[in-house]
């Protein structure tokens, strides 16, 4: 059972009701105007100076102790996925084609109930952040934020986010010290060559069949220019070319995902990609552009505050409950962009549910006074 104060517990109810009015209006990155609004009212109401549209429709506020200290950052994100949700709630996504499955309704109630109780109960030094960020989901909301003056204006010592994992079970938690999310970089190429009649093929110059070797020399980077003990991966999710079976196409597509566990490799990987493209532009005579439309480093938690965020987890679900031996996930977060501007840790609470992502997916309210109590042991921890 969880060791969740009483004080957080009786928010409960009132974490919930904002998590599934965010539910059924769920809103893409940069788009969260509704859900913005609702946290800027909440802060408002526990009497907080409330800064709106920080990258985009991003919200901060700050509770300060008023006496010397560490300032902790804590941070939520907003967005919503471009799906239908396939679950039947009497709170269910109201907006076709956009639904919270990945569960950042829940973390950004979470957040709301951490900061109602730190109000009531503040620190005894220092300052918490309290940092809402939208477009996690591929739309560079972190960086964003971070470029709109985020750490400039509210420095912080040390910053935590949680994510809900359905890998792990209900009840368990997990954090660890160095990379725990990988890289992601998005990667798009257009090749535009001449096109023409397939029975006269020495009069085009054929896109598809640069596509279609580039496609298998991409797959190939990895095994030839990384370090096998690297951990690295390069996906061709998408190649798109041609209409039917006797015209050669003037434009091929191409688009994919890199990944990796250290900034060094994911240099690495965009550097090979890119030579490969100037490369075939070269050979074959089609013009080829690049495009890294989002690309972030991989999250890395510190020793001291991954430790730190361990200790709290324990603090609420059990030290036996608390998993710091585990692998990294593969899947990223551009938090990692806070991450390498200040220390601090990424840390994930087990949920039963399908996968996020996923359109069965579902965030268990249960889990929301766990979270806001865990980062209210983070804070007790440093500021007392």
């Amino acid at each position: 059972m969880a060791a969740v104060p009483d004080s957080v517990l009786a928010l409960a109810p009132r974490m919930a009701d904002w998590r599934q009015r965010i539910h059924a209006w769920p809103e893409l990155g940069f788009e969260e105007e509704r859900t913005s609004a609702l946290v800027a009212e909440v802060l408002r109401g526990l009497g907080l100076d409330v800064q709106t549209g920080l990258g985009g429709t991003g919200v901060v506020a700050v509770i300060d102790s008023g006496k010397p200290g560490m300032s902790i950052g804590l941070r939520a994100d907003m967005d919503a996925l471009p799906m239908d949700e396939q679950n039947e709630l009497p709170y269910r996504s109201q907006r076709p084609g956009v639904a919270h499955t990945c569960g950042h309704d829940g973390h950004t109630a979470a957040l709301l109930g951490t900061a109602e109780h730190l109000v009531a109960n503040p620190p005894a030094s220092g300052r918490v952040v309290l940092i809402f960020q939208p477009a996690e989901e591929g739309g560079r909301g972190a960086i964003k934020m971070v470029e709109d003056g985020l750490f400039e204006r509210w420095p912080c010592d040390e910053v935590y986010a949680f994510h809900n994992m359905p890998a792990l079970p209900g009840g368990q938690a997990s954090v660890r010290t160095g990379a725990t999310l990988q890289s992601l970089a998005v990667f798009e190429i257009a090749i535009e060559g001449v096109g023409g009649h397939a029975a006269a093929p020495h009069r085009a110059n054929d896109p598809l069949q640069v596509a279609a070797r580039l496609a298998v020399e991409i797959s190939a980077i990895v095994g030839r220019h990384i370090d096998p003990m690297e951990a690295a991966l390069i996906n061709v999710g998408s190649l798109q070319a041609g209409t039917t079976h006797n015209i050669i196409p003037s434009s091929a597509s191409l688009s994919g995902t890199i990944r990796s566990l250290s900034r060094e490799v994911h240099e690495e990987l965009l550097k090979r990609l890119r030579a490969l493209c100037e490369g075939y532009a070269q050979i074959s005579g089609c013009s080829i552009d690049l495009r890294i439309p989002h690309s972030c480093p991989p999250c890395v938690n510190a020793p001291e505050q991954a430790a730190l965020a361990a200790q709290a987890l324990g603090d609420v679900l059990g030290a036996d409950n608390v998993r710091t031996d585990m692998r990294a996930y593969p899947f990223s977060d551009d938090f990692s962009y806070m991450l390498e501007q200040w220390p601090g840790a990424y840390l994930f609470l087990g949920m039963d549910s399908a996968m996020c992502h996923h359109p069965t997916f579902r965030f268990d309210d249960q889990l929301l006074p766990v979270a806001a109590a865990v980062f209210e042991r983070i804070v007790r921890r440093r500021l007392g």
